[in-house]
């Protein structure tokens, strides 16, 4: 089966990236940039700074392009025509009983 690389972690649409991900590479389909903290696998708005990792400096625009060393990109599958990020059990658990008290 033929991959049609990275998919974008605001779109969900294949990037055709395979490969490393630049700092210059946006997304052909909604123009997101790609190596940023929203499209990090380290991203979560739960930790310290939004981030797993033990970041020295906050940056404050998670949606465009940085420099930071952590950088992974997010493993993302398309479900339903939106965008899931794969999960650990816990955080899924986690997610299930915060979407019980949305709007």
């Amino acid at each position: 089966m033929k991959s049609d690389g990275l998919l974008c972690w605001s779109c969900g649409k294949p990037t055709g990236i395979v490969g490393r991900v630049m700092r210059s590479d946006q997304c052909p389909s909604c123009d997101a940039d790609l190596r940023c903290c929203r499209g990090c696998r380290h991203f979560d708005p739960s930790k310290n700074r939004q981030c797993k990792e033990n970041i020295e400096s906050y940056v404050a625009d998670k949606e465009k392009n940085n420099l930071c060393d952590y950088f992974q990109m997010r493993d993302a599958t398309k479900i339903g025509g939106g965008v899931s990020h794969q999960v650990n059990a816990k955080d899924a658990k986690k997610k299930n009983f915060d979407d019980l008290f949305k709007d």
